[in-house]
């Protein structure tokens, strides 16, 4: 179980950017893994309203559940280690695990009865360090639909920031500040669910 602040910059890229950018940092497909981010909320987006999310991460054989909170400077990021069966258990709304996350669920007023899976991300990403940060390649699917960012996580909110701005300014990439995932997830979540004549 761990808690910590998480401080990251993202830009949305178009496919060619990000072509380039792994050019310029001689970024070999081999490079890349894959993470798939099991996303949660209620039924009435309890999380969603609070700026919480509540998230599932698979990487190979590793699960790890995550929820973050807003601060005033990055995210509260609580982590705690899962078993395959336990992310299934959850997936199904069977149960949920004992640990922080449920406490602090439930100090937030959170039903965890009412928690359900509301769809996965799939993620192809690359790491490299640059700077005093890590630099991060993200090319995501979800519902039908991909995307293309550069996140970079940093300690110093202030100089990371100014690194950052410098690579693109230097790479000649727009600055387009990028939603966080799950954010673009429920959006075109809620957009198919227009067009399906849903709500």
């Amino acid at each position: 179980m761990t808690r910590q602040i998480e401080i990251e910059f993202k830009n949305s890229v178009s496919k060619d950017d990000f072509q380039r950018c792994l050019h310029y940092f001689h970024i070999k497909d081999t490079d890349f893994f894959t993470q798939i981010n099991h996303y949660f909320d209620t039924e009435n987006f309890s999380l969603k309203q609070q700026a919480v999310a509540l998230r599932i991460r698979e990487v190979e054989d590793r699960y790890e559940l995550t929820l973050k909170k807003p601060r005033t400077i990055g995210l509260l990021e609580i982590n705690q280690s899962l078993q395959i069966e336990e992310m299934n258990a959850m997936k199904k709304r069977l149960h949920f695990p004992l640990g922080e996350i449920k406490d602090e669920l439930e100090q937030m007023r959170i039903d965890i009865n009412q928690l359900r899976h509301f769809g996965s991300l799939t993620t192809k990403r690359a790491e490299i360090s640059y700077e005093d940060g890590l630099l991060v390649f993200d090319h995501s699917y979800y519902l039908g639909h991909e995307d293309f960012e550069i996140e970079y996580e940093v300690i110093d909110a202030d100089e990371g920031q100014k690194d950052f701005n410098d690579l693109l300014v230097k790479l000649n990439i727009p600055i387009q500040k990028a939603e966080n995932k799950v954010k673009r997830f429920y959006q075109m979540k809620m957009k198919q669910n227009q067009k399906d004549g849903l709500q």
